[in-house]
């Protein structure tokens, strides 16, 4: 995976934690290598089946990077090596087992609306960042 290629990170637009994770990643990342698009636009339902992924279930987060997608733990843990910097070092947890990653991954995931919240409406960007989001 490196850094010349296209990197989408997909994510639940209605979900507060999702957006407080797509902020976080915005906010380190300078040189702008990451685009977003939630699960729910056009442009995420589109990448949703080209990779024959399911276009209802908006429990995951996929990062793409090129021709190659990751879901849910693995897709993070990809997000912030690429990041690079301190965030690399999170990287490590790629080492345990991607069930057991993916156990913890999919409780948060089962109950990111209770304990974060939940908008009525997909985040809109402001236009200064306009153009890391995909339509």
């Amino acid at each position: 995976m490196r850094n010349n290629q296209t990197q989408i990170i997909l994510f639940d637009g209605v979900c507060n934690l999702c957006n407080s994770m797509v902020q976080f990643t915005i906010k380190r990342d300078p040189n702008e290598k990451f685009k977003f698009a939630s699960l729910q636009s056009e442009s995420g339902q589109a990448l949703l089946q080209k990779f024959g992924l399911s276009t209802r279930d908006f429990h995951s987060f996929v990062f793409i990077s090129g021709d190659k997608y990751f879901l849910r733990s693995s897709a993070a843990l990809h997000v912030l090596k690429e990041l690079g910097g301190i965030w690399k070092v999170m990287y490590i947890f790629i080492l345990i087992p991607r069930p057991l990653r993916d156990l913890f991954y999919r409780i948060i995931a089962g109950n990111r609306y209770s304990l974060f919240g939940k908008s009525d409406t997909c985040m809109i960007p402001t236009p200064e960042l306009q153009q890391r989001f995909l339509p």
